[in-house]
């Protein structure tokens, strides 16, 4: 009688063991998926805020260059009208 109460007992304990950490097993998923959220958001933010920098940059290369070439095609409008003037007398 003492075994069969003894194991009716062990078997209430092991039931009750396995809800409690069946409860804490989702809990912890469900903490790891909150931070997986939070951390591909936060990913997110850094590959948008990358992408501006990105832009802000290529903008900036294509003014200046634009203003380069501008530079450089007066430059060789000025040395054709004193090729043209030269070759006049």
């Amino acid at each position: 009688m003492k075994k069969i109460i003894l194991s009716l007992a062990f078997v209430a304990v092991l039931f009750s063991c396995q809800d409690k950490t069946k409860e804490k097993l989702d809990e912890a998923t469900d903490a790891v998926g909150t931070e997986v959220e939070q951390k591909i958001d936060t990913v997110g933010q850094k590959i948008d805020t990358l992408g501006q920098k990105i832009k802000t940059a290529v903008d900036t290369v294509q003014s200046k260059t634009g203003k380069a070439l501008e530079k450089s095609a007066e430059k060789i409008d000025e040395a054709a009208k004193k090729l043209k003037d030269a070759s006049k007398k």
